[in-house]
Protein backbone atom coordinates (compact mmCIF):
# COMPACT_ATOMS: atom_id res chain seq x y z
CA UNK A 1 0.00 0.00 0.00
CA UNK A 2 1.09 3.54 -0.96
CA UNK A 3 1.40 6.35 1.10
CA UNK A 4 -0.88 8.14 -1.03
CA UNK A 5 -3.57 5.28 -0.65
CA UNK A 6 -2.83 4.62 3.13
CA UNK A 7 -3.29 9.00 3.75
CA UNK A 8 -6.84 8.39 1.46
CA UNK A 9 -7.99 5.87 3.96
CA UNK A 10 -7.87 7.79 7.24
CA UNK A 11 -11.01 9.92 8.42
CA UNK A 12 -11.55 13.35 8.48
CA UNK A 13 -11.24 15.01 11.42
CA UNK A 14 -14.39 16.24 12.86
CA UNK A 15 -14.62 19.65 13.94
CA UNK A 16 -13.33 20.65 17.29
CA UNK A 17 -10.44 18.09 17.35
CA UNK A 18 -7.34 19.52 18.41
CA UNK A 19 -4.90 19.01 15.34
CA UNK A 20 -1.65 17.41 16.58
CA UNK A 21 -0.11 18.12 13.48
CA UNK A 22 3.43 20.05 13.83
CA UNK A 23 4.25 17.96 17.04
CA UNK A 24 7.83 16.81 17.68
CA UNK A 25 8.26 13.27 18.77
CA UNK A 26 10.20 12.59 21.70
CA UNK A 27 12.02 9.77 20.19
CA UNK A 28 15.72 10.14 20.23
CA UNK A 29 16.64 9.96 16.03
CA UNK A 30 18.83 6.89 15.17
CA UNK A 31 22.42 7.77 15.58
CA UNK A 32 21.90 10.61 18.20
CA UNK A 33 22.51 10.75 22.27
CA UNK A 34 20.24 12.71 25.28
CA UNK A 35 21.78 14.08 27.50
CA UNK A 36 22.86 11.36 29.89
CA UNK A 37 25.15 10.22 32.30
CA UNK A 38 28.90 8.77 30.49
CA UNK A 39 31.77 7.51 31.87
CA UNK A 40 32.57 5.61 28.18
CA UNK A 41 32.09 6.74 24.71
CA UNK A 42 31.22 4.13 22.34
CA UNK A 43 34.88 4.45 20.84
CA UNK A 44 35.87 3.17 24.29
CA UNK A 45 37.22 6.51 25.24
CA UNK A 46 37.23 7.31 29.42
CA UNK A 47 35.42 10.88 29.78
CA UNK A 48 35.72 12.25 33.10
CA UNK A 49 33.04 13.08 35.49
CA UNK A 50 33.19 15.56 38.94
CA UNK A 51 30.61 13.46 40.72
CA UNK A 52 30.76 9.84 39.43
CA UNK A 53 34.67 9.06 38.50
CA UNK A 54 34.89 8.31 42.44
CA UNK A 55 32.82 5.52 42.99
CA UNK A 56 34.76 3.66 39.70
CA UNK A 57 38.30 5.42 41.20
CA UNK A 58 39.02 1.62 42.76
CA UNK A 59 38.62 -0.23 39.14
CA UNK A 60 42.34 -1.73 38.71
CA UNK A 61 42.52 -3.10 35.22
CA UNK A 62 41.44 -6.83 36.83
CA UNK A 63 38.53 -5.96 37.69
CA UNK A 64 37.63 -4.09 33.83
CA UNK A 65 38.54 -7.87 32.91
CA UNK A 66 36.24 -8.93 35.56
CA UNK A 67 33.02 -6.85 33.69
CA UNK A 68 34.28 -7.63 30.27
CA UNK A 69 34.28 -11.15 31.40
CA UNK A 70 30.87 -11.24 33.11
CA UNK A 71 29.53 -9.55 29.74
CA UNK A 72 31.01 -12.01 27.42
CA UNK A 73 29.26 -14.91 29.41
CA UNK A 74 26.68 -13.38 30.55
CA UNK A 75 25.81 -13.16 26.63
CA UNK A 76 26.78 -16.41 25.60
CA UNK A 77 24.73 -17.66 28.19
CA UNK A 78 21.46 -15.96 26.87
CA UNK A 79 22.69 -17.20 23.23
CA UNK A 80 22.41 -20.67 24.23
CA UNK A 81 18.79 -20.29 26.13
CA UNK A 82 17.43 -18.40 22.74
CA UNK A 83 19.37 -21.58 20.55
CA UNK A 84 17.76 -23.96 23.25
CA UNK A 85 14.08 -22.19 22.45
CA UNK A 86 14.10 -22.18 19.00
CA UNK A 87 15.04 -26.23 19.03
CA UNK A 88 11.88 -26.60 21.63
CA UNK A 89 13.55 -27.28 24.57
CA UNK A 90 12.57 -24.47 26.50
CA UNK A 91 8.59 -23.21 26.03
CA UNK A 92 10.00 -19.55 25.98
CA UNK A 93 12.76 -16.70 26.35
CA UNK A 94 13.37 -13.40 27.06
CA UNK A 95 16.60 -12.31 26.04
CA UNK A 96 19.08 -9.43 27.43
CA UNK A 97 21.05 -8.64 24.62
CA UNK A 98 22.54 -5.34 24.08
CA UNK A 99 21.21 -4.81 27.95
CA UNK A 100 24.65 -6.69 29.54
CA UNK A 101 26.17 -2.49 30.38
CA UNK A 102 23.25 -2.15 32.43
CA UNK A 103 22.62 -5.19 34.18
CA UNK A 104 26.55 -6.22 35.05
CA UNK A 105 27.18 -2.52 36.12
CA UNK A 106 24.32 -2.55 38.33
CA UNK A 107 24.59 -5.56 39.69
CA UNK A 108 28.32 -5.63 40.53
CA UNK A 109 27.00 -2.50 42.65
CA UNK A 110 25.07 -4.23 45.03
CA UNK A 111 26.49 -5.44 48.35
CA UNK A 112 25.74 -8.91 49.43
CA UNK A 113 23.03 -8.19 51.52
CA UNK A 114 21.38 -5.78 49.49
CA UNK A 115 18.19 -7.57 48.27
CA UNK A 116 17.36 -7.62 44.28
CA UNK A 117 13.41 -7.87 42.93
CA UNK A 118 14.24 -8.93 39.32
CA UNK A 119 11.80 -9.09 36.34
CA UNK A 120 12.42 -11.98 33.90
CA UNK A 121 15.16 -10.37 31.87
CA UNK A 122 17.86 -9.95 34.09
CA UNK A 123 19.98 -12.68 33.60
CA UNK A 124 22.95 -10.41 34.16
CA UNK A 125 21.90 -9.47 37.53
CA UNK A 126 21.38 -13.31 38.72
CA UNK A 127 24.94 -13.55 37.55
CA UNK A 128 26.57 -11.37 39.47
CA UNK A 129 24.28 -12.49 42.54
CA UNK A 130 25.84 -15.82 42.20
CA UNK A 131 22.77 -17.60 41.09
CA UNK A 132 23.86 -20.88 38.63
CA UNK A 133 22.16 -19.41 35.02
CA UNK A 134 21.31 -23.38 34.37
CA UNK A 135 18.88 -22.47 37.40
CA UNK A 136 17.01 -19.56 35.37
CA UNK A 137 16.09 -22.19 32.67
CA UNK A 138 13.79 -24.47 34.80
CA UNK A 139 10.58 -21.92 34.75
CA UNK A 140 10.96 -20.95 31.58
CA UNK A 141 11.09 -25.03 30.65
CA UNK A 142 8.49 -25.60 32.58
CA UNK A 143 9.71 -27.91 35.52
CA UNK A 144 9.81 -25.60 38.70
CA UNK A 145 8.51 -22.04 39.86
CA UNK A 146 11.96 -19.93 39.12
CA UNK A 147 14.84 -22.82 40.42
CA UNK A 148 16.73 -21.04 43.56
CA UNK A 149 16.13 -20.04 47.17
CA UNK A 150 15.74 -16.06 46.80
CA UNK A 151 17.16 -15.98 50.34
CA UNK A 152 20.52 -17.23 49.43
CA UNK A 153 21.47 -15.09 47.07
CA UNK A 154 18.99 -12.05 48.00
CA UNK A 155 18.16 -12.43 44.54
CA UNK A 156 14.00 -12.63 44.45
CA UNK A 157 12.61 -15.24 41.58
CA UNK A 158 11.70 -13.52 38.41
CA UNK A 159 8.98 -11.90 38.15
CA UNK A 160 6.15 -12.50 35.13
CA UNK A 161 3.39 -9.66 36.31
CA UNK A 162 4.92 -6.66 34.94
CA UNK A 163 5.69 -4.08 37.61
CA UNK A 164 4.64 -5.49 40.45
CA UNK A 165 8.10 -6.70 41.75
CA UNK A 166 8.27 -2.45 42.32
CA UNK A 167 5.64 -2.54 45.00
CA UNK A 168 7.32 -6.06 46.45
CA UNK A 169 10.71 -4.07 46.68
CA UNK A 170 9.16 -1.30 48.20
CA UNK A 171 7.64 -3.12 51.13
CA UNK A 172 10.78 -4.73 51.36
CA UNK A 173 12.41 -1.70 51.82
CA UNK A 174 10.38 -0.03 54.39
CA UNK A 175 10.70 -3.31 56.34
CA UNK A 176 14.49 -3.19 56.21
CA UNK A 177 14.74 0.47 57.62
CA UNK A 178 12.50 -0.08 60.50
CA UNK A 179 14.57 -3.12 61.28
CA UNK A 180 17.43 -0.38 61.13
CA UNK A 181 19.31 -2.40 58.80
CA UNK A 182 22.40 -1.02 56.45
CA UNK A 183 21.37 -2.61 53.40
CA UNK A 184 19.25 -1.37 50.12
CA UNK A 185 16.97 -3.01 47.72
CA UNK A 186 16.90 -2.16 44.17
CA UNK A 187 14.06 -3.04 41.51
CA UNK A 188 14.85 -3.78 37.85
CA UNK A 189 11.81 -3.07 35.21
CA UNK A 190 11.37 -2.08 32.06
CA UNK A 191 9.95 1.25 30.40
CA UNK A 192 7.07 -0.56 29.73
CA UNK A 193 6.53 -1.62 33.21
CA UNK A 194 6.80 2.48 34.10
CA UNK A 195 3.37 2.76 32.72
CA UNK A 196 1.95 0.41 35.04
CA UNK A 197 -0.09 1.21 38.68
CA UNK A 198 2.21 -0.92 40.57
CA UNK A 199 5.09 1.20 39.66
CA UNK A 200 3.51 4.52 40.27
CA UNK A 201 2.24 3.55 43.96
CA UNK A 202 5.78 2.23 44.70
CA UNK A 203 6.95 5.51 43.84
CA UNK A 204 4.60 7.15 46.08
CA UNK A 205 5.12 4.76 49.24
CA UNK A 206 9.00 4.62 49.00
CA UNK A 207 8.47 9.01 48.68
CA UNK A 208 6.75 9.22 51.35
CA UNK A 209 8.42 6.20 53.62
CA UNK A 210 11.45 7.62 52.49
CA UNK A 211 12.85 3.77 51.94
CA UNK A 212 16.00 2.55 50.84
CA UNK A 213 15.30 1.48 47.31
CA UNK A 214 16.57 2.16 44.04
CA UNK A 215 14.55 1.98 41.27
CA UNK A 216 16.62 0.64 37.80
CA UNK A 217 14.40 1.18 34.80
CA UNK A 218 16.13 -0.40 32.20
CA UNK A 219 15.02 1.72 29.06
CA UNK A 220 15.04 -0.90 25.93
CA UNK A 221 12.76 1.85 23.60
CA UNK A 222 10.44 -0.60 22.97
CA UNK A 223 7.54 -1.96 25.51
CA UNK A 224 6.97 -5.19 22.91
CA UNK A 225 5.86 -3.09 19.94
CA UNK A 226 5.27 -0.05 21.45
CA UNK A 227 8.13 2.86 21.24
CA UNK A 228 8.79 4.88 24.52
CA UNK A 229 7.32 7.82 23.17
CA UNK A 230 3.69 5.96 22.76
CA UNK A 231 4.49 6.02 26.43
CA UNK A 232 5.57 9.23 28.16
CA UNK A 233 5.86 13.04 27.39
CA UNK A 234 8.77 13.44 29.62
CA UNK A 235 11.85 11.17 30.02
CA UNK A 236 11.18 8.39 32.17
CA UNK A 237 13.96 9.61 34.99
CA UNK A 238 12.48 13.09 35.23
CA UNK A 239 8.81 11.27 36.31
CA UNK A 240 10.62 11.09 39.86
CA UNK A 241 10.37 14.80 40.38
CA UNK A 242 6.33 14.28 40.52
CA UNK A 243 6.96 11.70 43.66
CA UNK A 244 9.83 14.22 45.28
CA UNK A 245 12.96 12.06 44.77
CA UNK A 246 15.56 12.36 42.38
CA UNK A 247 16.18 10.70 38.88
CA UNK A 248 19.32 10.59 36.73
CA UNK A 249 19.76 8.94 33.04
CA UNK A 250 22.88 6.77 32.70
CA UNK A 251 23.80 5.79 29.49
CA UNK A 252 22.70 2.22 30.02
CA UNK A 253 25.37 0.61 27.54
CA UNK A 254 28.28 2.15 29.35
CA UNK A 255 29.24 -0.24 32.23
CA UNK A 256 31.39 2.26 34.35
CA UNK A 257 28.89 4.54 34.14
CA UNK A 258 25.82 1.82 35.15
CA UNK A 259 28.14 0.96 38.09
CA UNK A 260 28.93 4.34 39.67
CA UNK A 261 25.72 5.30 39.16
CA UNK A 262 24.44 2.84 40.97
CA UNK A 263 26.78 2.65 43.74
CA UNK A 264 25.80 6.69 44.04
CA UNK A 265 21.99 5.59 44.14
CA UNK A 266 22.54 2.90 46.96
CA UNK A 267 24.94 4.92 49.10
CA UNK A 268 22.14 7.66 49.08
CA UNK A 269 19.55 5.31 50.13
CA UNK A 270 21.96 3.47 52.67
CA UNK A 271 22.38 7.17 54.21
CA UNK A 272 18.67 6.97 54.79
CA UNK A 273 18.13 9.93 52.34
CA UNK A 274 15.13 7.82 50.06
CA UNK A 275 14.77 6.23 46.78
CA UNK A 276 16.66 7.32 43.29
CA UNK A 277 15.05 6.19 40.08
CA UNK A 278 18.17 5.23 37.47
CA UNK A 279 16.92 5.46 33.91
CA UNK A 280 19.93 3.05 32.24
CA UNK A 281 19.29 4.36 28.26
CA UNK A 282 19.70 1.16 26.23
CA UNK A 283 18.67 -1.11 23.61
CA UNK A 284 16.86 -4.68 23.35
CA UNK A 285 18.81 -5.94 20.09
CA UNK A 286 16.45 -8.79 19.97
CA UNK A 287 12.87 -9.46 20.47
CA UNK A 288 10.87 -9.01 23.40
CA UNK A 289 10.69 -12.80 23.99
CA UNK A 290 11.29 -15.25 21.35
CA UNK A 291 7.51 -15.44 20.37
CA UNK A 292 7.92 -12.36 19.66
CA UNK A 293 9.49 -10.81 15.77
CA UNK A 294 10.97 -6.72 15.48
CA UNK A 295 11.44 -7.10 12.41
CA UNK A 296 7.33 -5.87 12.20
CA UNK A 297 7.91 -2.90 14.35
CA UNK A 298 11.88 -1.69 13.95
CA UNK A 299 13.34 -0.01 11.52
CA UNK A 300 16.56 -1.99 10.21
CA UNK A 301 19.01 1.18 10.71
CA UNK A 302 17.37 1.93 14.29
CA UNK A 303 19.44 -1.48 15.07
CA UNK A 304 22.49 0.02 13.13
CA UNK A 305 23.00 2.55 14.92
CA UNK A 306 22.53 1.04 18.55
CA UNK A 307 24.64 -2.04 17.48
CA UNK A 308 27.56 0.32 16.76
CA UNK A 309 27.33 2.00 20.53
CA UNK A 310 27.55 -2.61 21.84
CA UNK A 311 28.16 -2.26 25.40
CA UNK A 312 30.75 -5.01 25.14
CA UNK A 313 32.88 -3.81 22.24
CA UNK A 314 33.02 -0.78 24.36
CA UNK A 315 34.95 -2.06 27.14
CA UNK A 316 36.76 -4.43 24.60
CA UNK A 317 37.95 -0.99 23.13
CA UNK A 318 38.88 0.82 26.02
CA UNK A 319 40.46 -2.46 27.81
CA UNK A 320 43.06 -2.15 24.55
CA UNK A 321 43.97 1.03 24.29
CA UNK A 322 44.51 1.50 27.60
CA UNK A 323 46.84 -1.93 27.46
CA UNK A 324 45.10 -3.81 30.32
CA UNK A 325 44.51 -6.75 28.26
CA UNK A 326 46.16 -9.18 25.95
CA UNK A 327 45.38 -11.91 23.27
CA UNK A 328 45.82 -14.53 25.73
CA UNK A 329 42.83 -13.27 28.27
CA UNK A 330 40.60 -13.50 25.11
CA UNK A 331 41.64 -16.68 24.10
CA UNK A 332 41.03 -18.01 27.54
CA UNK A 333 37.57 -16.25 27.85
CA UNK A 334 36.67 -18.08 24.61
CA UNK A 335 37.42 -21.00 25.62
CA UNK A 336 35.53 -20.38 29.15
CA UNK A 337 32.45 -19.16 27.18
CA UNK A 338 32.08 -22.25 24.85
CA UNK A 339 32.31 -24.74 28.36
CA UNK A 340 29.47 -22.96 29.38
CA UNK A 341 27.65 -22.89 26.60
CA UNK A 342 28.31 -26.81 26.51
CA UNK A 343 27.27 -27.04 29.95
CA UNK A 344 24.10 -24.76 29.91
CA UNK A 345 23.28 -27.71 26.99
CA UNK A 346 23.54 -30.56 28.90
CA UNK A 347 22.13 -29.26 31.60
CA UNK A 348 18.67 -28.40 29.93
CA UNK A 349 18.72 -31.68 28.07
CA UNK A 350 18.88 -33.65 31.64
CA UNK A 351 16.45 -31.30 33.24
CA UNK A 352 13.55 -33.81 35.41
CA UNK A 353 10.19 -33.54 35.27
CA UNK A 354 8.28 -32.00 37.36
CA UNK A 355 6.25 -33.35 40.15
CA UNK A 356 2.59 -32.96 38.53
CA UNK A 357 0.94 -33.08 42.00
CA UNK A 358 3.34 -30.15 43.28
CA UNK A 359 0.59 -27.39 41.98
CA UNK A 360 -1.35 -28.62 45.10
CA UNK A 361 0.93 -28.29 47.79
CA UNK A 362 1.57 -25.00 49.58
CA UNK A 363 -1.84 -23.37 48.22
CA UNK A 364 -3.14 -23.61 51.84
CA UNK A 365 -1.54 -23.65 55.05
CA UNK A 366 -3.43 -26.18 56.83
CA UNK A 367 -4.94 -27.05 53.69
CA UNK A 368 -8.49 -27.12 52.13
CA UNK A 369 -10.95 -29.77 51.34
CA UNK A 370 -11.57 -28.39 47.70
CA UNK A 371 -8.09 -28.43 46.84
CA UNK A 372 -8.19 -32.05 48.41
CA UNK A 373 -11.34 -32.85 45.80
CA UNK A 374 -9.15 -31.01 43.20
CA UNK A 375 -5.95 -33.48 43.37
CA UNK A 376 -8.05 -36.92 43.44
CA UNK A 377 -9.73 -35.65 40.70
CA UNK A 378 -6.68 -34.84 39.28
CA UNK A 379 -4.72 -38.32 40.05
CA UNK A 380 -7.78 -40.06 38.41
CA UNK A 381 -7.01 -38.13 35.16
CA UNK A 382 -3.65 -38.52 35.33
CA UNK A 383 -3.92 -42.46 35.92
CA UNK A 384 -6.87 -42.79 33.07
CA UNK A 385 -3.41 -42.18 30.74
CA UNK A 386 -2.20 -45.74 32.06
CA UNK A 387 -5.67 -47.40 31.90
CA UNK A 388 -5.72 -46.80 28.44
CA UNK A 389 -2.12 -48.50 27.98
CA UNK A 390 -2.55 -51.13 29.84
CA UNK A 391 -5.66 -51.50 27.65
CA UNK A 392 -8.45 -50.99 30.37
Amino acid sequence: MTVESTAARKPRRSAGTKSTAGKRSTRTSPGTEPELVQLLTPEGKRVKNAEYDPYVADLTPEALRGLYRDMVLTRRFDAEATTLQRQGELGLWASLLGQEAAQIGSGRALRDDDYVFPTYREHGVAWCRGVDPTNLLGMFRGVNNGGWDPNTNNFHLYTIVIGSQALHATGYAMGIAKDGADSAVIAYFGDGASSQGDVAESFTFAAVYNAPVVFFCQNNQWAISEPTEKQTRVPLYQRAQGFGFPGVRVDGNDVLACLAVTKAALARARDGEGPTLVEAYTYRMGAHTTNDDPTRYRADDERAAWEAKDPILRLRRHLESANHTDDGFFAELEAESEALGRRVREVIRTMPDPDHFAIFENVYADGHALVDEERAQFAAYQASFADAQDGV
